[in-house]
């Protein structure tokens, strides 16, 4: 932890080091060139906020995926500023005969920082992606399978499986008799084939209410059934 405060507080001390002689270097630039008293002080932080804007623009975009080409380049003026005032100030120039065409240089600068920065602060920034949702998948109940409704015809009907027909529950009260209600012609017939194939199957006769079940009747049927067995 020490280490890492160690190399974070020697960053920081080399960064405002070196933002200071950068901010000095164009004030005496700019001073020299004819653009005294606030205004001299007012360059070096034109040129560093466009430096630092399009740092974190491009260094946005980048992150996002999108081409960083218009950052990038206001990223590189800025630094052309920055290092030819370093450069101008180490000796090389004559402060005190500032040649004309970097008076038109320092003079212009304002424009082409209000430029920049305007381009900078109004491209459209990269959407969020949103997210999505999916909604949970609906599970599917099981289908019970019922019996085929009967036919008119019952020569069409498929022919029932053999299956053995089981003896119904013991009942410890007897449930009251309902009056028989008569049954259609084609429930007739296919209450004796399904009687027919439960005895030539077991050799049995069938049970009126496993029958009724077979046709899947209501319980009432019951009686009518075991008429016609």
């Amino acid at each position: 932890m020490r280490a890492q405060l160690a190399r974070g507080d020697a960053v920081i001390v080399q960064a405002v080091i070196a933002g200071a002689l950068s901010f000095s270097h164009l004030h005496d630039l700019a001073d020299a060139a004819g653009q005294g008293g606030w205004k001299a002080w007012a360059y070096p932080v034109s040129v560093d906020l466009l430096l630092v804007a399009a740092w974190r623009r491009m260094r946005e975009q980048q992150r996002a995926g999108q081409p960083a080409g218009g950052p990038r380049l206001w990223f590189l003026i800025a630094l052309a500023a920055s290092l030819g005032a370093n450069v101008a100030t180490a000796g090389l120039l004559d402060l005190d005969h500032v040649p004309a065409s970097l008076r038109v240089v320092v003079a212009g600068w304002p424009a082409v920082a209000f430029f920049g920065g305007t381009l900078l602060a109004h491209t459209p920034r990269s959407p969020a992606p949103a997210e999505t949702h999916t909604p949970p998948a609906a599970v599917e109940e099981p289908h019970r399978d019922a019996l085929p409704a009967p036919s008119a015809d019952p020569e069409r009907d498929p022919e029932p499986t053999a299956e053995p027909v089981t003896a119904p529950t013991a009942v410890s009260a007897p449930a009251p008799i309902a009056p028989a209600v008569s049954l259609p012609p084609a429930l007739v017939d296919r209450v004796r084939v399904l009687a027919q194939e439960h005895h030539a199957a077991t050799g049995r006769p069938a049970d009126p209410d496993a029958v009724r079940v077979r046709l899947g009747l209501p319980p009432s049927m019951t009686q009518s059934v075991a008429a016609h067995l």
